[in-house]
């Protein structure tokens, strides 16, 4: 999310951003909802700063004895009373319409961010390690794991779908082996605490980490079941009966000022002026209990649909929501090894084979929080952590920068990891490890306090894939293959393998 004072001073400097990216500059349109806003803002306080001098000139005009003035003045205060409502819901929307438009508006890429279109603009930073050679043709993973018995795309097809697949025997503890193996690097080497956290998550840590709102159809939403849907419903009961003396009292002062004109109305028509009154009340008070309606259910119906995560970096990230930590604490580095689910809505027809684009896929994530003066350092000690993993595992690599048609909606700047693939004969992304500023600490609100400080400050936020384990597990595979269909252990994972060396075809 973006400061709006921040484009309202610098809107060349965001529109140039914008489009390097590739989209539309928005300043102008942003800076007229703000204004919007603001008057919004405006005529709200001036009603309430009115109606309270006229409520206050009331008691000054009858202690003058000029009654005349008095009506005058009570009149004035009644039609505000009436008013401010109003004024207030216009401030409401004039709010949301702003947040909701910058919601959708991605992050500003670094000045050293190159310019690109696509991923084939992304310049390589560097290479590391040597592509292995072999005296046969090599084959992709999925060839492999089906040879030996132990990767299964039918039965996983049958249970959930397609992009799904189910590991077995040797191949499934190798792919924990290199969840294990990782953990105990990042968090005993790298310094990052190990977290466990939920695999759903709420609206707002979705929106936090910027998944939601534009990647909505990306996701996996989870919805209430009957038993929770009951419970919600008795809870909204309880909550109108709560209300309730709440809102008759307001629906008698909203239909307060136009009864009487009403009532004026019905008389000239031969009605009856009980019915009159009663007629305006009932509506007032039908129109009163539909927005608490409305409002409930959106703020906590809404609020029952959890999503399962598409990365760690959502909970890992979502940690710090609305807390203000101590720079003293800065910086923060947490891991957590979790199964991943995304939707994948827009890969029809890519990689449709094997394990490269899953619906779910288990990978470690590393996530940091840091000053905005220590952020810019610790992405390069993030990529170094990612590095250190693939070159443990004796596997080629490329690290490229993505130019600013590649990155992520969140992002400042991303280095993607590459792993060298000698059955597809090309590198594929591995891992992501991305500096996002503080554009998620704003969708988060989340603080430090400066040593000595009073104001305090967004942090910045910093994500990585430490790495992909379901893609490290291709990698092994197609890397580690040898002539008679088995895959050699490397070395690094030995220790967790349970005496295994070689995976060989299931009996």
């Amino acid at each position: 999310m973006h400061d709006i004072k921040w484009i309202r001073e610098n809107s060349e400097a965001f529109d140039t951003g914008l489009m390097r990216r590739g989209a539309e500059p928005l300043s102008a349109k942003l800076l007229a909802l703000d204004d919007k806003r603001r008057a919004a803002i405006a005529r709200a306080q001036a009603a309430q700063e009115r109606r309270n001098a006229a409520s206050k000139e009331i008691g000054a005009a009858m202690k003058a004895g000029d009654a005349a003035r008095a009506e005058v003045l009570k009149q004035e205060v009644a039609d505000l009373k009436a008013a401010l409502p109003g004024f207030e819901e216009e401030e409401r929307q004039a709010i949301k319409e702003l947040e909701d438009t910058l919601a959708w508006v991605p992050n500003i890429p670094l000045a050293e961010v190159p310019f690109g279109k696509d991923e084939n603009d992304n310049p390589e930073l560097r290479a590391v390690g040597k592509q292995p050679e072999f005296s046969f043709t090599p084959r992709e993973h999925f060839e492999i794991g089906e040879a030996l018995g132990l990767m299964d795309f039918d039965t996983a097809a049958k249970l959930s779908g397609a992009r799904f697949v189910v590991l077995k025997g040797a191949l499934a503890r190798l792919e924990r082996a290199l969840g294990q193996f990782m953990l105990d690097l990042h968090t005993g080497e790298h310094g990052y605490a190990e977290v466990n956290p939920p695999l759903l998550v709420r609206d707002e840590a979705m929106f936090g980490t910027a998944q939601l709102p534009k990647f909505r159809e990306d996701q996996f939403p989870t919805f209430l079941e009957p038993i929770a849907r009951l419970e919600a419903m008795k809870e909204y009961e309880q909550q109108r009966a709560e209300k309730k003396d709440a809102i008759e009292a307001e629906a008698e002062a909203r239909a307060e000022k136009f009864v009487e004109d009403y009532i004026r109305d019905v008389k000239g028509r031969g009605l009856d002026e009980r019915y009159a009154r009663n007629q305006v009340l009932r509506d007032a008070r039908n129109d009163l209990f539909a927005q608490f309606d409305l409002k409930y259910w959106n703020e906590h119906l809404t609020k029952r649909t959890l999503w399962l995560i598409p990365t760690a970096e959502v909970p890992l990230t979502n940690l710090v929501r609305e807390k203000i930590l101590d720079e003293k604490d800065l910086p923060i580095r947490v891991t957590a090894s979790t199964p991943c689910f995304r939707a994948e809505a827009g890969a029809a027809g890519r990689d449709t084979r094997g394990m490269i684009r899953q619906h779910q896929f288990p990978k470690v994530e590393l996530v940091s929080v840091t000053t905005p003066e220590q952020s810019l350092a610790e992405h390069e000690r993030l990529l170094n952590c990612a590095e250190e993993v693939l070159k443990r595992l004796g596997l080629a690599y490329r690290v490229v920068t993505l130019c600013t048609g590649d990155m992520g909606f969140a992002s400042q700047k991303t280095y993607d990891i590459e792993v060298w693939l000698p059955g597809q004969g090309r590198y594929r992304e591995i891992s992501s490890c991305s500096v996002c500023g503080d554009f998620q600490a704003r969708r988060m609100e989340a603080r430090y306090r400066p040593e000595g400080g009073k104001t305090t400050r967004f942090v910045h936020t910093l994500n990585g894939s430490g790495v992909a384990v379901g893609r490290a597990l291709v990698a092994v595979l197609e890397n580690y293959q040898n002539e008679d269909g088995s895959v050699t252990v490397p070395d690094v994972l030995l220790p967790y393998m349970g005496g295994i060396t070689r995976l060989t075809k299931a009996a």
